[in-house]
């Protein structure tokens, strides 16, 4: 399959995440302002139609950057963008989980993109005690935040709603209540701890959106694509280590969507090109055995 429905969207399994946009730490101005938007124009070239953004990045950066080279959008460019979450002046990432939050972080992307609605916006949960796993479930704040989001929808604001960084309990609670059409959590060749809201997604036929598919952008030292697995396989394909890992996340489920980013026009290239990229069944036990 090289698509799948995001909400009332069908797009590309290989989307575009804007997070690497803006500058160090994702935060203030790009490196180079014109590459940045050449990037994005050539995101378009290559029939990518699921661009994954968020108002925190930068903050306004990457949303400003999207709308200045792709305003006004193509006809069924999806825009996904997530709430939940804010930057204070040192550009740490801190939660911002209450209704009134969410609604105006909402309309803070709406404006930033200069668009009246959004394919998709995730509701991005924090955990308190463990930023790197996702948030427990707070069933009060958690139907809160639903109804939120519910409205937002009902109003026009947003096609569909998704989560991020939640656990299975949470999609369960969620789809009570109402269609979630995407779920965002990580998940990579080495950490699966998000293999069963991906299963559960899959049995409901959700997109699930993979974050740091090739692992932590905020580490120096990557072990996923260091790994001897994903080294030796690239090297007998001709491929780079990175693009080894992505066609391997693609091949996970059908359901998968990924949303790789990157500041560079080759490397968006290169990252484009997993869609052409079939592993062999040997390939992918020795990929599937590397967690």
């Amino acid at each position: 399959m090289d698509t799948f429905p995001l909400g009332s969207h069908t797009v590309g399994r290989v989307g575009f995440g804007a997070m690497q946009l803006p500058g160090p730490g994702v935060f203030g101005p790009p490196r180079d302002h014109d590459q940045a938007l050449a990037v994005l124009r050539r995101v378009v070239e290559l029939g990518i139609n699921h661009i994954d953004t968020a108002q925190i990045y930068g903050p306004n950066v990457a949303n400003e950057l999207i709308r200045e080279a792709l305003h006004p959008y193509a006809d069924g460019l999806a825009l996904v963008s997530k709430v939940g979450g804010r930057r204070d002046e040192q550009g740490n990432w801190l939660p911002a989980q209450d209704p009134d939050d969410l609604r105006r972080q909402l309309e803070e992307n709406l404006s930033t993109l200069d668009t009246d609605r959004l394919a998709a916006v995730n509701l991005r949960a924090f955990n308190h005690d463990d930023p790197s796993l996702p948030a427990v479930l707070d069933r009060d704040l958690f139907d809160r935040q639903l109804t939120a989001m519910i409205a937002a929808r009902d109003e026009g604001l947003i096609a569909g709603i998704g989560l991020s960084n939640v656990s299975a309990d949470h999609l369960r609670v969620a789809l009570e209540r109402t269609e979630i059409v995407c779920v965002q959590n990580a998940y990579n060749l080495l950490d699966r701890t998000s293999q069963p809201v991906l299963d559960l997604s899959a049995e409901h036929g959700i997109a699930f959106v993979p974050f740091f598919p090739l692992g932590s952008g905020f580490v120096a030292d990557n072990p996923v694509l260091k790994h001897p697995a994903v080294v030796r396989e690239a090297e007998k394909l001709g491929r780079t280590p990175a693009q080894i890992v992505l066609a391997w996340t693609l091949s996970v489920a059908p359901n998968v969507l990924l949303i790789p980013g990157t500041s560079s026009v080759a490397h968006l290239e290169q990252n484009t090109a997993v869609r052409d990229i079939t592993l062999d069944d040997d390939t992918r036990r020795d990929l599937d055995a590397a967690a």
